[in-house]
Formats: C-alpha cells, sequence, structure tokens
C-alpha cells in the first residue's frame, strides 16, 4: 500500500501532475477538490461545516483505501508550510496508511508564479474544479492566499525520508509524473 501526497500552491500542478501518475503507476487520484467541490453543493468550503464534511469525507476515503487490496493512491493537498497545524494533519494522514503497513511519499511541486497564474485558467482545471470557472475570483483567493501564507517549503527543510521537491515550471506533467515513479520506484 503507498500514498503518494502531492503538495504545493494553487495551480502549480498537483492534479495534472497526479493525473499523469496515476496512469503510469495504477494508483488512484484523490485530488483535493474531489471532496471540496462535493461538499460546495451544500456548504462553502470556507465555513465550519464546509471543513468539518470535507475532512469527515477525506478520512473515511483515506481508511477505506488504506485497509483495502488496491496498490495505493494519490492525494493533492496544498499545504501552508509555516503552520505546524498542516503537517500535523498530513501526518494523520500518514498514519492511517502506514498503521496499515503502508508507505508514504511525499512530493512538493513549485513553479513560477506567472506559469502558475496561466495554468489556472486551463481546460483541465476548470473540467475537474469547478469552483475555479470563476477566473476573477479564483485569481484573487490565488493572490490573497499567497499574501497570507507560505506554500512551498525553503531548501532543506522538509526533511521527510521519502520526499522530492521538483521545480515544474518548465516541465510537462507526464515528465513530472515519470521523475516521481523513477525516484520511488513506484
Amino acid at each position: 500500500m503507498k500514498l503518494v501526497i502531492i503538495m504545493g500552491p494553487h495551480a502549480v500542478g498537483k492534479m495534472t501532475v497526479g493525473q499523469e501518475l496515476a496512469k503510469i503507476t495504477g494508483l488512484k487520484l484523490f485530488h483535493n477538490h474531489m471532496t471540496i467541490e462535493l461538499v460546495r453543493n451544500f456548504y462553502s468550503y470556507s465555513t465550519p461545516e464546509g471543513k468539518r464534511l470535507v475532512k469527515l469525507f477525506r478520512e473515511e476515503i483515506f481508511k477505506s483505501v488504506a485497509a483495502s487490496e488496491l496498490d495505493g493512491m494519490i492525494f493533492t493537498y496544498m499545504c501552508a508550510v509555516e503552520l505546524s497545524e498542516e503537517w500535523d494533519y498530513l501526518k494523520s494522514v500518514a498514519d492511517i496508511f502506514e498503521s496499515k503497513g503502508g508507505e508514504v511519499y511525499y512530493i512538493e511541486l513549485e513553479a513560477d508564479y506567472n506559469v502558475r497564474l496561466e495554468r489556472n485558467k486551463s481546460p483541465n482545471r476548470l473540467e475537474h474544479k469547478a469552483s475555479k470557472r470563476d477566473i476573477e475570483h479564483s485569481e484573487a483567493q490565488m493572490i490573497q492566499i499567497e499574501k497570507n501564507y507560505r506554500l512551498n517549503s525553503y531548501d532543506g527543510e522538509v526533511k521527510f525520508e521519502n520526499y522530492i521537491k521538483i521545480d515544474n515550471t518548465d516541465i510537462e506533467p507526464d515528465i513530472a509524473a515519470n521523475i516521481i515513479k523513477e525516484r520511488f520506484n513506484l
């Protein structure tokens, strides 16, 4: 059982790289907006009830997959790296898999801000993330979150054994996926 966590800022390509990685590894992709989009039909993700439901659905899926016969999954997550509660959350997710004998791999993506602004409008992103279709609102969210949080780690800051940081500003998602696959023998 493997859990691959792909993290990074808005529109860095977490889902798109995850899609490519799923194609070449057979691991199932669980991108973070799968639960956000489900819950937003009832509650905004910014509300306490929206956050509670997203967390609940994700936790149940993690537990189910970790106890299953599946080879594993890929989970994408935007992490405010300076907040200890973010790392505590990722640790709690990893614990679910490790408690069942699973292995956890951490991939951090980073890309130039202007490239991410363009990726924010990509057809693939808009197809899978209805909440991002209002481009003006989505860009305003990106700007605000970038002002309030640090979404990429400093070099050497992340100490996980199974960790890699990839600058995917100028590389295609399938190339990034192959780097991940080869690095961790997935």
